[in-house]
C-alpha cells in the first residue's frame, strides 16, 4: 500500500505547529547562495504561517529552490525491514528527530502490515560524541544485514568510512540533519548556513532598534557560541554569523568559542567571558541549548537586558526564554520532518528505488521572532 508524499508532509507540518516541543513551522524567504541542489525537494515548505502548513506545502517554496509540492515516490514496503540509525547523541533537539523517525516508520508500518524495526544507537561516551564507537555502530549495522542506514554523523568530515562500510555490502546510506556531501548517500535536512544568517541578521536588526540606541556603552561586540568545530552544522551557521556581522559596519566579532552544543559549557564559556571584563552586546549561540547556557550567566551578572542572545533549533525551552523576554529570537529547524524524510528516503533506498531519491531533500529553516513565536507554541 502506497502513501502519498505531499499528505505526509502537510501531516508533519501541522503537528509540527501543534507540538510545543517540536516547536514549530515557518517564514524563511530565500535559499542562500550555498545552498546545494536547485532541484532539491522541500520536505517542509515555508512561507506561510504553520496554519496554514498543507496549503503552503502545495504553494510556496523558497526563491533558488524546487517547488515546494515537489514529492519523492509513493513509499511502498512488501516485507518487514530492520533500519540502523545512528545517532551522535540525543539530545533536546535531535530526540525529536527521533520521535519523527519513528512516527514514520510506525505509519508506514501500518499502512503496509509490514514492520519496520528502528535498531537506533547513540555514540556518547564519557560525556562526548565519539567518532570511533559510530563506525563500530556502523560496521555492527553491516554486519547485522540492516535494509538500510540512517547516520547523523558525529563528524561530518569523518564520515567517508561508515559510507564505506555499508557500500561494501551494498547497503544504502541517508544522511540526516548534517551533511557530509558523499556522493551516492542522499542528505535530508536544512542549509545550516541559513540558519546563521537568520539568526544574526534579526540580531543585527534588533541591536539597532533597542540596545544600540538606549545603552552608552553600546560597541556592537558579537561573541559566537560554536557548536562542536568538526560538524558541518556548526562550521556553516558560524559562517553565517560572520557573514552578517562584515555586512553591518559598526559591528565585530570579538570572541568565538565551541560550546560543543551543550547548555552547561555555554553557561560556563560566557562565565568566563563576562568575567573578562570585555564588552559585549551580542551572542551568536549556533543552538538553543548553548544560547541558554549564555542567559544563564548573564542573569547571574545582572546583565539581564543589556546583552541580545539567539539561538536556533526553537525548542520548547528556548521559545519559554522568549516569552520571557531573555532570548531575543531563535530559528526553527524541523527536526520531526527531517526524520520521517530520513525513513522515507531509506525505504525507498532499501526498496530498489535509490536513483528516485534525490541528493539533497530540503527541509527549510524558519525565523522565529516576537512577532511570530506564538504560531511555535512561544
Amino acid at each position: 500500500m502506497a502513501l502519498n508524499r505531499v499528505v505526509r508532509i502537510a501531516g508533519v507540518l501541522v503537528a509540527s505547529a501543534a507540538f510545543v516541543a517540536a516547536c514549530g513551522s515557518s517564514t524563511a524567504t530565500t535559499a542562500p547562495s550555498a545552498a546545494p541542489a536547485s532541484a532539491a525537494p522541500s520536505v517542509a515548505a515555508a512561507s506561510a504561517a504553520p496554519s496554514a502548513a498543507a496549503s503552503a506545502v502545495a504553494s510556496a517554496a523558497p526563491a533558488g529552490s524546487a517547488a515546494a509540492n515537489a514529492t519523492l515516490p509513493p513509499v511502498t514496503l512488501s516485507k518487514d525491514i530492520t533500519i540502523g540509525v545512528a545517532f551522535p547523541q540525543i539530545d533536546t533537539f535531535l530526540s525529536t528527530v527521533r520521535d519523527g523517525m519513528q512516527a514514520e516508520a510506525d505509519k508506514i508500518s501500518a499502512a503496509t502490515g509490514h514492520k519496520i524495526t528502528l535498531n537506533i544507537q547513540q555514540a556518547y561516551q564519557n560525556g562526548q560524541e565519539d567518532p570511533a564507537l559510530q563506525l563500530s555502530q556502523v560496521e555492527t549495522f553491516v554486519t547485522s544485514g540492516v535494509a538500510a542506514i540512517i547516520i547523523i554523523p558525529v563528524d561530518t568530515s569523518a564520515a567517508q568510512p561508515m559510507s564505506d562500510a555499508a557500500a561494501k555490502a551494498n547497503i544504502p546510506v541517508v544522511y540526516v540533519n548534517r551533511n557530509p556531501k558523499i556522493a551516492g548517500n542522499p542528505y535530508v535536512g536544512s542549509d545550516s548556513l541559513l540558519s546563521g544568517t537568520l539568526e544574526m541578521t534579526q540580531l543585527a536588526k534588533d541591536a539597532k532598534a533597542t540596545i544600540a540606541t538606549t545603552d552608552p556603552s553600546y560597541k556592537g561586540n558579537v561573541v559566537i557560541l560554536e557548536g562542536q568545530t568538526n560538524n558541518e552544522a556548526a562550521v556553516l551557521r558560524t559562517q553565517g554569523c560572520n557573514d552578517v556581522v562584515k555586512q553591518n559596519p559598526g559591528m565585530q566579532v570579538t570572541k568565538t568559542q565551541s560550546g560543543n552544543w551543550m547548555r552547561d559549557q555555554g553557561m560556563s564559556i560566557m562565565e568566563n567571558w563576562l568575567q573578562s571584563g570585555d564588552q559585549i552586546d551580542i551572542v551568536c549561540a549556533n543552538n538553543d541549548e548553548m544560547a541558554l547556557g549564555a542567559i544563564k550567566a548573564i542573569a547571574a551578572a545582572n546583565m539581564t537586558g543589556k546583552i541580545l542572545v539567539g539561538g536556533v533549533d526553537a525548542t520548547a525551552d528556548a521559545l519559554a526564554a522568549m516569552k520571557a523576554g531573555t532570548l531575543d529570537t531563535t530559528v526553527f529547524q524541523n527536526g520531526k520532518g527531517q526524520g520521517s524524510g530520513g525513513i522515507d528516503a531509506a525505504v525507498l533506498m532499501a526498496g530498489g528505488q535509490a536513483a528516485a531519491v534525490p541528493s539533497y531533500v530540503d527541509v527549510p529553516y524558519v525565523l522565529v521572532t516576537k512577532d511570530n513565536m506564538s504560531q511555535f507554541g512561544g
